[in-house]
């Protein structure tokens, strides 16, 4: 299971995308949207939809059937199974990332489930990657990333590859994603890797 927060930061369809491709891939999802990041879904993908699982099946991009494997849980769930490190979960994304969300899991203060499943992350040594969302950056969210990636989380800034020569939104948005895929070990095809020989 992998478990993906969305945040209250600008590029929540980051985190959709990311949802959609790994139902895709058959990966049994766990999802967790904060009360901060509802107001900013709803403005950017211009959609009223109050769960990611009508979210998904308004945007029709994946099959139906495929949406057996998301769950969803409140970020005050803390009775959720996914609250307790016993529950087995092979990655925490968090895509995209604010910076009160960054604070919170590089200082241990688990106040809701997305920090809590963070922590859990940390402290069983399961994969935990992050995708923040501000720029430009302080030296305060700066010291912070530095301090996570000295505890093994991994990074993944949300910037375009312009090698792929990207034409649409979409373009970028699959390149970010594809990105967060290869580090959870799951094959795609979302963006063309670099092959300088290709180009010669």
């Amino acid at each position: 299971m992998i478990i993906v927060s969305i945040t209250g930061a600008s590029g929540p369809i980051l985190g959709i995308r990311l949802i959609e491709e790994l139902l895709l891939h058959n990966q049994n999802v766990a999802c967790i949207v904060s009360k901060s990041a509802w107001p900013i879904l709803h403005y950017e993908l211009r959609t009223d939809a109050h769960a990611i699982y009508d979210v998904l099946l308004r945007r029709q991009y994946i099959n139906h059937d495929l949406l057996a494997n998301l769950k969803e849980y409140e970020p005050d769930d803390f009775f959720a199974p996914i609250a307790s490190g016993s529950t087995p979960f092979d990655a925490s994304v968090v895509i995209p990332c604010s910076m009160k969300t960054l604070a919170a899991i590089t200082h241990g203060y688990a106040d809701n489930l997305i920090h809590r499943v963070c922590d859990i992350a940390l402290k069983e040594k399961r994969k935990l990657i992050i995708v923040p969302r501000e720029t430009p950056m302080n030296t305060i969210h700066l010291a912070n990333l530095h301090t996570l990636s000295l505890y093994g989380v991994s990074v993944v800034m949300p910037v375009p590859a312009f090698y792929n020569f990207p034409q649409t939104i979409d373009d970028v948005i699959r390149f970010i994603v594809g990105r967060v895929l290869d580090l959870l070990d799951i094959k795609h095809t979302l963006y063309k890797r670099w092959n300088n020989e290709d180009n010669n």
